[in-house]
């Protein structure tokens, strides 16, 4: 009877991570062996205040989560102690959040991770890491919408200045 329950907890935990996987917009998988626990206790409260859930979790379990899915390629890198960062807004921030802690601590290694259902790499976990956040890009964008209305703009008024000048 205990062998039946033990088996039904580790399929409902299995069931658990598939869930988390296909929902997030971005997981990212790390190696965080040699943090000490008052690094990961920071690394936990960063994660935390951007909304992403960071577990660290047995491979076996999330190997049988990804059978048979999209995401099977993940058990390639899924070797040592792992931790799982799920993001379930900015596909962006767990990535970058992960990436600039290990810039600052040698000991947390990116392994790589699924983005928008792709499974990606370390180095496509780096890369996306660089980018700028979604409120940089926004305004970015506005930026360049805004460049040829105030180009026309000084164009318009540059026309009237020279016409004033021409009348006067």
């Amino acid at each position: 009877m205990a062998n039946a329950n033990i088996i039904q907890e580790k399929q409902e935990a299995v069931a658990v991570i598939a869930a988390k996987i296909a929902a997030s917009s971005s997981t990212v998988v790390a190696d965080y062996r040699g943090l000490n626990v008052a690094q990961v206790t920071e690394l936990r409260k960063q994660l935390r205040e951007a909304g992403i859930e960071f577990q660290v979790l047995k491979n076996s379990l999330v190997r049988r989560a990804t059978e048979g899915t999209d995401y099977v390629e993940l058990n390639n890198i899924l070797t040592g102690p792992t931790a799982i960062a799920f993001g379930n807004e900015d596909a962006v921030a767990p990535a970058k959040i992960l990436n600039d802690f290990a810039k600052k601590n040698d000991a947390l290694k990116l392994k790589g991770g699924v983005v928008e259902g792709k499974v990606v790499s370390m180095e496509e976990i780096q890369a996306l890491a660089e980018l700028p956040s979604r409120d940089g890009l926004l305004s970015m964008l506005l930026s360049v919408l805004q460049a040829p209305v105030r180009n026309f703009a000084l164009a318009v008024k540059a026309v009237g200045e020279k016409q004033e000048a021409q009348e006067a």
